[in-house]
């Protein structure tokens, strides 16, 4: 498994990705075929899913609303699963307008198994 940082890393850069085709690689490097994403009450299940998830996010809040996403602080390690805090900031004045814990769940080889995000602010 690498480095939870890097994991941490990656997970924010695909959020930030404009293009499809880089998105979808990095879906399908981050995520297991049947991975699930859980966010308020809104569950998706597999890279399809997961893509049109992300591309939607994508769209509304880093298209249209001029948003980033980042990692904030370190990300933590324990057998089988990943944390770390997230923002989501003006990009062009870092202003914070989100905040969020992500819980990984990972698989033996470190791919995402169950994503659970938590929108705090």
């Amino acid at each position: 498994m690498s480095h939870p940082q890097q994991l941490a890393e990656r997970y924010a850069a695909l959020w930030n990705e404009p293009d499809p085709i880089r998105r979808k690689a990095a879906i399908a490097q981050l995520w297991t075929a049947d991975g699930r994403h859980f966010v308020k009450t809104q569950e998706v299940c597999g890279h399809e899913a997961l893509e049109r998830r992300v591309q939607a996010s994508h769209e509304k809040n880093v298209r249209d609303a001029g948003c980033k996403f980042r990692i904030s602080g370190v990300a933590q390690q324990l057998p089988g699963v990943v944390t770390f805090h997230w923002q989501m900031v003006f990009a062009a004045t870092d202003e914070v307008m989100a905040t969020g814990l992500e819980f990984l769940a990972l698989n033996a080889q470190g791919v995402i198994v169950a994503d659970y995000q938590f929108i705090l602010a």
